[in-house]
């Protein structure tokens, strides 16, 4: 009796040994093997709250990994039970199942990209931000003014108020959330150049920097001639001299401008008008990066009191209004010799 006690006792240890085997040999297959993905990958979307046996299983229907089970065994060893992160993830060909898990522990989720360009106006920003079909869009219908009090700040225009950058964010971040982005990162660039500016500079506070940053912005056709163009625009404001630049006239004319600006247009007065008006204008005109922040804050030296488009892209600077005008005659009308 004993004796058949002893062998159908070791009978079920054998049994057993060979099942465990079994499961070690699987379990270790499906650790090391890499997941069943196609060359170029896939995505896929972990919902807010899924349990961890619902991502398992989730990831065996997509035909990813080959055994849901394994994958919750592998999680609960790991002691990653209750940490992996929802967010749309992009599987890549050759992952093994600890480094997919590893990738929703650690919440690296698939990041789309959006570019906000140096010059552009808020109406451009807004367009693009409403034309990404990976932002979720609540503030459709808002006016600008009810935008701004959205991103948290009422009382400013939105002009120049969003800093151009490509900014990098996962598939449903709020248009709102991708503005108070846009937005901290604008007041974080001037308030660090404002505080590194140069003495003596007529402007009185960030805001009128940030207003000549946008002028320096649009009127710069070469990188290089930034500082330049700053010199004669802080020359012109310490001299009480009118700006006198295009750019702030077409802004002021809004939908009014045709893509061609006449002499008449230039004496109607607008508020941005700086061929009518003294001082800068009351907000600015475009998106400045921050080389023309910088530069606003650090204009070149010279005498320069005007430039004048050369027609490349460049410009010709002019201390006299006298060799300003030949400039203009030679490089605009086609008429006499070279300043």
């Amino acid at each position: 009796m004993r004796e058949r006690l002893f062998r159908l006792l070791g009978a079920l240890v054998l049994a057993v040994s060979l099942v465990a085997g079994w499961f070690g040999f699987g379990y270790q297959s499906f650790v090391t093997a890499p997941v069943m993905v196609a060359e170029e990958g896939v995505l896929i979307d972990v919902r807010a709250g899924a349990s961890l046996t619902a991502v398992a299983r989730q990831l065996e229907q997509a035909g990813l990994i080959s055994s849901a089970r394994y994958f919750v065994w592998m999680a609960r060893l790991s002691g990653s039970t209750r940490q992996i992160r929802a967010g749309e993830y992009r599987i890549e060909r050759g992952m093994t199942p600890p480094q997919l898990l590893q990738l929703m522990v650690e919440g690296q989720v698939q990041l789309y990209a959006l570019t906000l360009l140096e010059g552009w106006s808020f109406l451009e920003v807004m367009d693009a931000v409403r034309n990404s079909p990976y932002l979720t869009q609540t503030l459709a219908g808002l006016t600008a003014s009810e935008i701004m009090v959205r991103v948290g700040a009422a009382d400013e225009h939105p002009e120049g108020r969003f800093f151009p950058d490509t900014y990098h964010f996962p598939r449903g971040l709020t248009d709102e959330e991708f503005l108070r982005r846009a937005y901290r990162q604008m007041s974080d660039v001037l308030a660090y150049e404002w505080e590194r500016r140069s003495e003596g500079l007529p402007l009185k506070t960030p805001e009128e920097a940030l207003v000549l940053a946008s002028i320096i912005e649009k009127e710069t056709g070469l990188a290089s001639e930034r500082g330049a163009i700053a010199g004669v625009f802080v020359r012109r404001l310490q001299k009480r001299m009118r700006l006198q630049t295009d750019p702030t006239v077409i802004y002021g004319m809004g939908l009014d401008f045709d893509g061609n600006l006449r002499r008449r247009d230039l004496s109607t007065d607008t508020p941005y008008n700086t061929y009518t008006r003294h001082g800068l204008p009351p907000t600015p005109i475009a998106m400045p990066g921050r080389d023309s922040i910088h530069a606003a804050l650090h204009p070149a030296p010279g005498e320069a009191l005007y430039f004048v488009s050369r027609g490349d892209g460049s410009h010709h600077f002019s201390a006299s209004l006298e060799e300003h005008n030949r400039a203009v005659r030679y490089y605009q009308l086609g008429r006499g010799m070279p300043p």
